[in-house]
């Protein structure tokens, strides 16, 4: 295909399935993943270093930090446009899933192909062991196509998402340049992610940032483990102006969300069976710190919510979705101090 984007499906259907006026609707959040994967999820009952593991196909699903969190935005009864490279014939494979599960998206076409990841789940421990390769590359051509996509379908959308990791071949300001683009066209960026990435666009300034522990220690330059090294770095991050809402989490003891306002200690809710897998808990926070945010609710009870999803991510195996009915009960336990 030569267009540079391709609009794989007109809308993104509710929760509850239901269509109608939203079809016309703008969505109230866009997102942004430059690397996407399919998520090939099989299980075994036990890894054997000896001999062949049988496995059985437990899920094939459409991963990447922004595409998860349009996913969980639309699961919590909220509407989102994620905006996704795609390439080669796995890229052709994703586009169909995406339509197939009902997500409204637009693809940017790339050469090279888009990234697999394999998730191994071994029944017997409950483990799961997620192993992902780098992915594609991308010229300075598909970069600049990509923010152009972003722009036309972020247009009076009040929140934009970036989340995941830049595959090869973009400079390392590539999300600095994603905020100003954010910025000009009205919008509030919202960030997640990592490395020298993640210093170019804090350098740049963004509505949002939400790191955990070891994001947090990459900046810090060491280990951030309590609420009071939470709140250096965020009164780091909000005084130089990288961002007007910094967001910290701290893993089972919880987060804290700092605003011009002051901080607030967000303690995790007691989790209601056994935590299985922290992997996607940071998508499902940001999805719903962006949904609660789009429905204008303010910072602190939009993170209230983000630390109650996250726990209940917590509660699912490998890269499975959060039960969005246990999230919305865990928050009225969460205690803010």
């Amino acid at each position: 295909m030569n267009a540079a984007a391709t609009p794989a499906r007109a809308t993104a259907e509710t929760s509850e399935g239901k269509r109608g006026s939203e079809q016309t609707a703008r969505p109230a959040v866009v997102t942004l993943t430059m690397n996407p994967t399919i998520d090939l999820c099989w299980e075994v009952e036990r890894l054997e270093r000896i001999g062949k593991n049988r496995a059985r196909v437990r899920a094939v699903a459409v991963g990447g930090g922004g595409i998860n969190v349009a996913r969980h935005i639309v699961r919590f009864g909220g509407r989102a446009t994620a905006v996704h490279t795609a390439g080669g014939e796995v890229g052709l494979r994703l586009n169909r899933l995406l339509d197939e599960e009902g997500i409204d998206h637009v693809a940017v076409d790339i050469a090279d192909d888009t990234r697999e990841a394999l998730v191994l789940f071994e029944a017997g421990s409950r483990h799961s062991y997620h192993v992902v390769p780098p992915g594609p590359r991308l010229n300075e051509h598909e970069g600049r196509q990509c923010l152009q996509v972003l722009e036309r379908c972020a247009v009076r959308c009040p929140y934009v998402v970036a989340s995941g990791s830049l595959p090869g071949g973009l400079p390392d300001d590539y999300f600095a340049t994603v905020a100003r683009h954010v910025r000009n066209a009205g919008g509030r960026l919202i960030l997640d992610t990592s490395g020298p990435a993640l210093r170019s666009a804090l350098e740049e300034g963004v509505f949002l940032f939400r790191c955990n522990r070891t994001e947090a220690e990459s900046l810090t330059g060491r280990a951030v483990i309590d609420f009071d090294d939470a709140r250096a770095l965020n009164d780091h991050l909000l005084t130089t102006g990288a961002a007007e809402i910094a967001v910290t989490t701290l893993g089972a003891l919880g987060a804290l969300c700092s605003t011009a306002d002051g901080h607030t200690e967000l303690y995790a809710p007691p989790l209601p069976g056994t935590p299985l897998s922290d992997a996607g808990a940071g998508d499902s926070m940001v999805a719903a710190l962006a949904t609660e945010l789009a429905a204008g609710d303010d910072a602190v009870s939009a993170c209230m919510l983000g630390v109650a999803t996250a726990a209940a991510a917590m509660l699912t195996p490998s890269t499975e979705p959060f039960d969005v009915d246990v999230a919305r009960s865990l928050r009225p336990l969460v205690r803010a101090g």
